[in-house]
């Protein structure tokens, strides 16, 4: 429960708490989850279309977070069935995170397009060794740098998955 707990503080739910974690965790987990499959399948298909979509998907959840695709998706199918609170809207940390990845998608899909191909595929490894860190390592790359910018350096310590809360 503690890296859980670490995560969600680190996403930017400063006073989250072991109870409230119960929620937030699984709804927090849900896009990282869904992008990880998306990104695999962009991989496999190698389409500059299918990258730049993907940003625009992720951008979109950036610029407009009330109206974000995947908390929607993750209401309509998990949340409301389960009788869940529904996914809080991303804060700062969390959209920043989410702004990296995007900004990934759209290298990687003008990369493609333009033929770039290692360029395209070194930041289809750092897209992927990022969603793992976070997926099976409950560390998010984008909050955490997002926290050290910021001057928040020893908070961004403290969310770390192996730091104590």
């Amino acid at each position: 429960m503690s890296a859980e707990l670490n995560f969600v503080r680190q996403q930017g739910f400063m006073d989250a708490s072991r109870e409230t974690c119960v929620h937030q965790y699984p709804a927090l987990m849900w896009q990282p989850r869904v992008v990880a499959i998306l990104v695999l399948i962009g991989i496999i298909l190698q389409s500059w279309a299918y990258f730049l979509i993907l940003s625009a998907f992720i951008w979109w959840s950036v610029v407009f977070p009330h109206l974000n695709p995947f908390d929607s998706l993750y209401y309509v199918l998990i949340a409301k069935p389960k009788n869940v609170p529904s996914p809080d809207t991303a804060p700062i940390p969390r959209r920043f995170a989410q702004a990296m990845a995007g900004t990934f998608m759209l290298i990687i899909g003008i990369s493609l397009l333009f033929g770039w191909s290692i360029m395209a595929w070194t930041f289809e490894v750092l897209v992927l060794a990022a969603l793992s860190a976070l997926i099976f390592g409950r560390f998010c790359l984008g909050s955490y740098l997002y926290l050290v910018f910021t001057g928040q350096s020893e908070f961004a310590n403290k969310t770390l998955p192996w730091a104590r809360t």
